[in-house]
């Protein structure tokens, strides 16, 4: 059971997530994709002719269940599984406490902004264009995922030290 208990390493989950996207896609036709589960509960709850909204999302319900059992799996990760000895995360950037200051709430609008803007206007989300968009040999995706790298890059060394000194 002590695998259970700290991060897999790059070769085990690597291999398990990019056998997935195949099977996903040979089984069902199935795109592995998280970014899109909003659109599907949006879908399913606003009950308006919005032509975003307007398709059959029941045929895209799986993905709820994907959604639920990845948040599922993180809460059984951090919570129930945790031995209080590894830090997957460093606690000043990541705690309740720190949510709560005007410094957190920016971070959470500014950075929740980008993110939602960014996978619109991608047509998807990091993990989707670099993990599914990469397996189908997509063109659109490797931009993407190649401009995800670059944006990081910059953001890293010309953006992040100035608000991390706020």
């Amino acid at each position: 059971m002590d695998f259970l208990y700290k991060p897999w390493p790059w070769y085990v989950a690597g291999p398990i997530i990019g056998f997935t996207v195949p099977l996903l896609l040979l089984m069902g036709n199935k795109r592995l994709g998280i970014s899109s589960t909003l659109r599907h509960i949006c879908a399913a709850c606003v009950p308006a002719s919005i032509p975003l909204f307007t398709y059959d999302w029941k045929k895209e319900a799986w993905n709820l269940f994907f959604v639920g059992g990845v948040l599922l799996g993180g809460v059984l990760g951090g919570v129930v599984l945790s031995d209080g000895t590894t830090e997957l995360m460093p606690r000043e950037y990541f705690n309740w406490s720190e949510l709560g200051t005007v410094r957190g709430i920016i971070m959470m609008l500014v950075g929740g902004f980008m993110v939602g803007f960014g996978t619109r206007y991608a047509r998807g989300c990091t993990s989707g264009h670099g993990i599914t968009g990469l397996s189908a040999l997509q063109w659109p995706s490797l931009i993407a995922t190649m401009s995800f790298f670059l944006g990081g890059i910059l953001f890293t060394y010309l953006v992040l030290p100035y608000v991390l000194a706020l």
